[in-house]
């Protein structure tokens, strides 16, 4: 780097920066800017309108926010009545769910095996592509080659750039298909190039569904049990969808709208994801639930957890944050729907292994935390556990890497971001381009000279 813009130099054009764009926050209220896209109650701002997803966790009764039971309902089906029939007949579900959020309706036993297939037919990669976009380029984090992956398939599709909706659901379902595989080889890769491992890759067995497909992958030896294998496949169906207004998906319906490309389109969802503060959320409930286990001395004693607890949320311990994390939800007040039926699945697999333990410490967790926060805090808030208590355990349970966490989210979640394209292509209409208050000054050009 040359000198001049090297070392303390470019540390005080970064202070100078920092001091022209700081701003006092009360402006926020005085033109009424709704950060974050939130209302001032918590809500958020009514962008569009969806006919994917209704993500439920309180009513407005007389202009109060009233906490209520939390739904998730995909195309006006229940979450729990698509878990609970799949489980009451005994098979698996993403790809039923991936059917439902795509094309609007469930589909029938023909369709299901149709798609299925089409589905497990479509894993394979472009030839070339492992070596010269993965083993070629390796990286880290494998959120990050997912992103650049997906942006690389462009290349390889001849019809790149057809908009006509045939072609885009094509799109999309290849992509659903080939992410679990990208996942797996990038995170073999990665083995290999930083952590000084085995690289092992196998080649696709066209005969597993998704949730299998990825546990064949990761396994060295291949092997699953069917119990392992279905607990897998309904986390898939959980984390599928939850409405337009996340992150990911509401990045996935901006960039959509402008009219670019849908590989494009998805990478920008994937690194929306990315972000701690959206997907990453279940590997800090694992990294706290660490650092409770290694500071508490009896798992079962209530006392030394609230006492832990307390110094957590005193910015003492864990991260320092202040936070207990995998608690609360900006829309679920009473309970996260994902979460209820997480503990419950979990709670059976765990059952009589060592994992056991940990997962009854998050549980008690769970029921300090708002007694917790009102006697430290004094906030009465609502608050309940989301899906990301729980699902990072359940990963562990089954053998998946940490550093797989946020990408497994990605791979179910692709079922959604389709969806969601898929709508704003067909109702969209409009480019999305929210306001912002310029509060910058006219200032008079200054000569070079005179600087």
């Amino acid at each position: 780097m040359p000198s001049y813009i090297s070392g303390s130099n470019i540390t005080d054009l970064c202070r100078e920066l920092s001091e022209y764009s700081a701003f006092d926050p009360k402006l926020y209220e005085k033109y009424h800017v709704k950060r974050g896209l939130r209302n001032s109650d918590g809500t958020g701002v009514v962008a569009g309108i969806t006919n994917i997803c209704n993500v439920h966790g309180y009513i407005l009764n007389e202009g109060e926010v009233e906490p209520i039971p939390g739904q998730l309902i995909y195309r006006g089906y229940n979450i729990n009545d698509l878990v609970e029939n799949v489980e009451a007949e005994d098979r698996y579900g993403y790809e039923e769910t991936a059917f439902l959020l795509l094309f609007g309706h469930l589909p029938t036993k023909k369709e299901l095996e149709t798609f299925s297939t089409y589905v497990s037919l479509k894993r394979d990669l472009p030839n070339g592509f492992v070596e010269d976009m993965i083993l070629k380029a390796p990286s880290k984090n494998i959120m990050n080659k997912l992103a650049r992956s997906v942006l690389a398939l462009y290349s390889y599709d001849d019809e790149c750039e057809n908009k006509e909706l045939e072609n885009e659901m094509r799109t999309a379902v290849s992509l659903i298909a080939k992410l679990p595989v990208i996942m797996a080889n990038a995170y073999q890769v990665k083995r290999r190039v930083y952590d000084n491992s085995s690289m092992i890759m196998h080649p696709i067995n066209y005969e597993e569904n998704t949730a299998q497909c990825i546990l064949s992958l990761l396994r060295p030896d291949r092997q699953y049990t069917k119990d392992e294998a279905q607990m897998l496949d309904r986390l898939l169906m959980l984390q599928a969808e939850h409405g337009g207004g996340n992150n990911s998906s509401f990045a996935c319906r901006v960039l959509t709208s402008s009219g670019t490309d849908p590989y494009s389109a998805y990478s920008s969802a994937i690194c929306a994801l990315k972000g701690p503060r959206h997907g990453g959320a279940n590997l800090q409930v694992i990294h706290m639930l660490d650092n409770f286990k290694a500071n508490i001395k009896h798992w079962d004693n209530e006392g030394e957890v609230a006492d832990y607890m307390r110094r957590t949320i005193r910015h003492e311990t864990n991260d320092g944050s202040g936070l207990i994390y995998g608690m609360g939800h900006a829309v679920y007040t009473i309970s996260d729907p994902r979460a209820v039926i997480l503990k419950k699945k979990a709670f059976e697999l765990a059952k009589g292994r060592e994992i056991e333990a940990e997962f009854r410490l998050l549980e008690t967790i769970e029921r300090l935390t708002p007694e917790v926060f009102l006697e430290v805090k004094g906030s009465a808030k609502v608050m309940c556990a989301n899906v990301d208590m729980y699902s990072g355990l359940v990963y562990r349970m089954l053998g998946i890497p940490d550093e797989l966490f946020t990408p497994l989210f990605a791979v179910a979640r692709m079922a959604g971001w389709a969806a969601h394209r898929m709508e704003e292509i067909l109702t969209g209409g409009r480019i999305i381009r929210p306001a912002y208050k310029s509060i910058a000054k006219e200032r008079s050009y200054v000569k070079l000279s005179d600087r």
